[in-house]
């Protein structure tokens, strides 16, 4: 019962944002995500969003590009680093829209 109560525990963990940004920063610094085009994925920051199971919500810009491998990666390191052994672990990519970007009207001819 043991493993049990373990995996029951990981899927309730409570993750707080600095500490989850924290390792989200050292995930990037250790292998960062592959160039897109002409930039590459920005990781700006990551909290929880859920419990059971546990929800990595990870804000950034250029988000589209990052790779099934790379998100398989900073799941492996969330995992390794907050012990998250016995329960699925998702990991959502936010992008914020841009006010800078005008939209664009039809002309008139």
């Amino acid at each position: 019962f043991k493993d049990v109560d373990k995996a029951y525990q990981a899927a309730m963990a409570k993750l707080s944002t600095p500490k989850l940004t924290r390792a989200m920063i050292d995930a990037v610094a250790h292998q960062q995500p592959k160039r897109v085009a002409k930039g590459r994925p920005k990781l700006r920051y990551a909290h929880q969003g859920g419990m059971n199971p546990p929800i990595v919500i990870i804000h950034g810009s250029a988000l589209h590009g990052i790779t099934d491998s790379y998100k398989r990666y900073l799941e492996g390191r969330f995992r390794e680093i907050f012990e998250l052994r016995g329960t699925p672990l998702r990991i959502e990519f936010r992008t914020a829209a841009n006010p800078y970007v005008k939209d664009e009207k039809p002309r008139r001819k």
